[in-house]
């Protein structure tokens, strides 16, 4: 175990799991060095079903902006159009989207650096989880170990990854934005009902990472509160932003209705974000105690297997003396998986050690369940779940290209290659890419 001292531990990444030596080098050169390929589960096909099932392919898209576009290409609602998971921006995805429109009219979608093919009729659509998995095709560019320290660092990792059965299943910079690592903020001022602090957390709050016109435009809305104003030199690319603004440039001091015009997914990101960020500090805190991550103790929960052989995130078994035994050759068969919570307003903690480290930091969070019932934003309130700790890799295997590294796998749906390629990278900085 090592720790990490880069600005990745602001968003609960606060370890590594391996020892050895990072191999460096830079993720998503160009889109083309960051390939995914939705693994689907498809809806059955049902000729006269008022949805359109297609594989899309996009390079260079944000999720809610595609979402956006595509909408607007088929003059529908955005509520019409559906998929199974959010991909990254600076990378080329090929995922299933559902769309409320006839074949022949999705399949006429114009739109720069998308490709629709493969599309189908069917009767139900597309939601959040509707997917087993993601196949990654990933190059890690311009390394900067090389010959044998490279080839014994490769190795010495997925060696300690393998005899592990994966890897920590920390939630990856993406999902707190990989420029701007601030939806986890938003989402914990959201719970602790100080809606102007979250709004002004998205739209303003500057970072060192963006570009200056970026940076310059929070700075001046922190500072002076012109919405009006603000919306003649904000930058046109900051679409969400944007919304924010116009709406408290019409509707002074409701922060909780400038909240409410973002996207309804995005709502729900920033909870879920700071949701997120606990985990990652939970996981973080498992790994430094050096207790187990594919083997469950006493007091721990586990996700019992669906008929996919996922975790069941909503169906956790506490682990006693009196089912120790079984449940750890369930968890060794892959039939069960050690789980550590996702805090919301129905969750139930662990016991035992894990039960020590959940308590702890939700307690250094100032946070009851009451929080995460959040009246006047019915989509950032949050039962909450369980996720597993121990992300499973299929096929993982890397190959050296003169100064870059080729890495390829499959993992399970919601687990993050990013998470995966820092054990290997231990870059000061991954979450700057």
């Amino acid at each position: 175990m090592l720790e990490c001292s880069s600005r990745e531990a602001l968003i609960g990444l606060e370890v590594f799991y391996t020892d050895a030596p990072g191999i460096g080098g830079r993720l998503k050169r160009s889109p083309e060095d960051f390939q995914v390929e939705e693994i689907s589960s498809y809806p059955e096909r049902s000729e006269g079903g008022r949805f359109t099932i297609a594989k899309v392919t996009a390079q260079n898209w944000e999720m809610n902006r595609l979402v956006r576009e595509l909408s607007k290409a088929l003059r529908i609602s955005r509520d019409a159009i559906g998929f199974a998971g959010t991909k990254d921006k600076r990378a080329i995805t090929s995922q299933l989207m559902s769309f409320q429109a006839p074949v022949e009219q999705v399949m006429g979608i114009d739109v720069h650096q998308v490709k629709v093919e493969d599309a189908y009729p069917a009767r139900k659509p597309l939601a959040i989880g509707d997917l087993v998995g993601n196949r990654f095709r990933i190059l890690v560019t311009g390394v900067s170990l090389s010959g044998d320290d490279l080839s014994s660092s490769l190795e010495r990792t997925s060696g300690a990854l393998k005899e592990l059965g994966g890897f920590p299943n920390f939630f990856g910079v993406q999902r707190f934005g990989a420029v701007r690592p601030v939806t986890h903020e938003v989402g914990k001022w959201i719970v602790r009902g100080d809606f102007e602090r979250a709004a002004m957390t998205y739209a303003g709050n500057p970072v060192a990472q963006e570009s200056e016109e970026a940076r310059e435009a929070r700075r001046t809305l922190d500072r002076e509160r012109d919405f009006q104003r603000a919306l003649d030199y904000f930058p046109r690319t900051l679409t969400f932003e944007r919304m924010v603004i116009g709406y408290l440039a019409r509707n002074p001091g409701d922060y909780v209705g400038a909240i409410q015009v973002l996207p309804p997914n995005l709502q729900m990101m920033f909870v879920h974000a700071y949701q997120s960020y606990l985990f990652n500090r939970m996981l973080s805190e498992r790994i430094r105690r050096g207790l187990p991550l594919g083997r469950p103790l006493v007091g721990d929960v586990v996700l019992p297997a669906d008929r996919l052989g996922l975790p069941d995130h909503d169906r956790g078994v506490p682990v006693t003396a009196g089912n120790l035994d079984l449940v750890e050759r369930q968890v060794r068969n892959g039939r069960a998986f050690v789980s550590a919570v996702l805090f919301g307003s129905e969750s139930v903690l662990c016991e035992g050690e894990m039960g020590e480290i959940e308590r702890a930091v939700i307690s250094s969070e100032g946070l009851e369940n009451k929080d995460f019932v959040v009246p006047y934003l019915h989509q950032c309130s949050s039962k909450g779940n369980r996720r597993e700790v121990l992300g499973r890799i299929i096929d993982l295997d890397h190959e050296v290209v003169g100064e870059d590294v080729r890495f390829s796998f499959s993992l399970n749906k919601g687990c993050y290659a990013t998470s995966l390629l820092r054990e290997f990278m231990k870059k000061d900085d991954l979450i700057d890419y």
